[in-house]
């Protein structure tokens, strides 16, 4: 049996490539571009916003490792899923948050997860993270392909993506790797 595949938008997918890559369990890490209405679009034509697609990463992951819902506790802790289309100084709809499911399982566990986090006002606004089916999913480029770890000193690695990771090392220490 294969390992199950989800895909995160929680902004940037530098940042959020960055954490994943750092957690025990997460197999493979890959940014690209998913639910939009044009298929296979260039990293300029999401900035545009005009596409309809979200910057996702793709998580393959053993479940022997760590659980859906884990993964789903570490993505609801390194962005904002309060702030629609938006996180940080990234504004567009490519930024939204959203948990992009391949199974009915992920599904129920992510809104099982989201339905807690609302009930105790985690956040202290609604959530807005949209939960939907993975559709038309396709690989970033190159060059956004393991960013962080190629670029550890520019600028926005070191602003935004580097607390990331430190967050994860301290919050979830035991699934960090």
């Amino acid at each position: 049996m294969s390992n199950p595949t989800i895909v995160l938008g929680g902004g940037c997918f530098w940042c959020t490539e960055a954490v994943y890559k750092a957690v025990c369990g997460v197999l493979d890490v890959e940014s690209g571009y998913c639910n939009g209405f044009v298929a296979q679009p260039s990293y300029e034509e999401v900035c545009t916003g005009l596409t309809g697609c979200n910057e996702v990463v793709k998580l393959v992951y053993d479940p022997a490792q760590i659980s859906t819902r884990e993964i789903l506790e570490i993505f609801f802790a390194i962005h904002d899923p309060t702030t629609p289309n938006r996180q940080g100084n990234d504004v567009g709809t490519q930024y939204r948050s959203g948990i992009y499911f391949t199974t009915g399982d992920q599904r129920d566990v992510a809104q099982a997860l989201m339905d807690e986090l609302m009930t105790e006002n985690a956040f202290g606004a609604p959530i807005v993270t949209e939960l939907r089916a993975l559709a038309d999913y396709s690989p970033a480029e190159a060059y956004h392909q393991d960013f962080f770890e190629r670029n550890p000193h520019q600028g926005y690695c070191m602003a935004v993506a580097a607390p990331k990771v430190a967050k994860l090392r301290k919050t979830f220490a035991r699934l960090a790797k």
